[in-house]
């Protein structure tokens, strides 16, 4: 639940040339696809080439996969043929309840069990889609261990409310607080939905500037272009960092003399303080790293 997710990128899992080459763009998730980027038709071929790309690729990044919701005639599939390959992460999409969350977890575990994987190594998060799952946000987020994010996807969930998409995102706000409240409470992640017109790149940075005011730990993109700009939007600026390094800096210095007063310039400082500079410096050694290795 730590790990940070900037980025989360879809590849569509039927494509062999972007599941060669996911690994590339800096992502901090990679999400191969067997959902709404694959045709009816194309099912089968799709798990069966997310199976090898995970198999065979070393993306050096967390992989996750977006299975079909399990009501449909592809999500057992999708679980039983993906599994073996052990991804990072799976994700489910249109997430009404709990129990649905319960009966991928036991299904997880069972694959973890027949294939000898450290039990509870593969994570799940949920996207919540509709009125329903939105009203069950914190069971969702809170039905297993192996939770670790809550995402919203604003075109079903748009779609769903009988409204449309809005440039300043006012149809979303009160969902989007909604599920912040309910992930924060379970104490795992909320990532937002993706920003769908490639082109506007202004629009995306004042969705960013929306969704890290209110809190979110991520963005899902659907571009490599856009990686960049989520990156640098999440990236600490100088004075963030200072400040952080010297208040974890005083902190330290409280513990060493068993104090239980934490003071930086005068002024006291409080836990809830403390994890805010932890969570800065993690952004800004994310960053760091992204750029030691010539990546966005």
């Amino acid at each position: 639940m730590d790990k940070l997710r900037r980025s989360m990128m879809f590849i569509p899992g039927n494509n062999p040339g972007m599941l060669q080459n996911a690994g590339l763009y800096g992502a901090d998730t990679i999400i191969l696809d067997c959902e709404d980027a694959v045709a009816i038709t194309e099912k089968d071929s799709a798990r069966n080439l997310v199976f090898q790309a995970i198999t065979d690729i070393n993306y050096g990044t967390e992989v996750a996969v977006r299975i079909n919701h399990i009501s449909t005639p592809y999500g057992w599939d999708d679980l039983k043929r993906i599994l073996p390959a052990k991804p990072d992460l799976i994700r489910l999409p249109m997430c009404q309840g709990p129990d649905e969350i319960h009966q991928i977890d036991e299904y997880i575990s069972q694959a973890e069990h027949k294939n000898n994987f450290t039990p509870g190594s593969i994570k799940m998060m949920a996207a919540v889609e509709t009125p329903k799952g939105l009203r069950l946000a914190y069971e969702i987020a809170s039905a297993s261990p192996r939770m670790v994010a809550l995402a919203i996807g604003a075109e079903d969930f748009t779609a769903n409310l009988k409204t449309t998409r809005s440039s300043l995102g006012r149809e979303l706000f009160v969902a989007r607080g909604q599920l912040i409240l309910a992930a924060r409470e379970a104490g795992i992640q909320c990532i937002d939905t993706v920003f769908a017109n490639v082109n506007d790149d202004e629009g995306l940075k004042n969705e960013l500037e929306l969704i890290k005011e209110m809190g979110f730990d991520g963005k899902s993109v659907i571009n490599p272009r856009q990686v960049t700009i989520v990156h640098d939007f999440f990236a600490p600026t100088a004075k963030e960092i200072d400040y952080a390094e010297n208040v974890l800096a005083a902190y330290q210095d409280a513990l060493e003399k068993k104090s239980g007063v934490i003071s930086l310039n005068g002024k006291m400082i409080d836990l809830p303080i403390v994890a805010r500079a932890e969570r800065v410096l993690a952004y800004a050694k994310a960053t760091a790293a992204t750029a030691a290795k010539g990546g966005k």
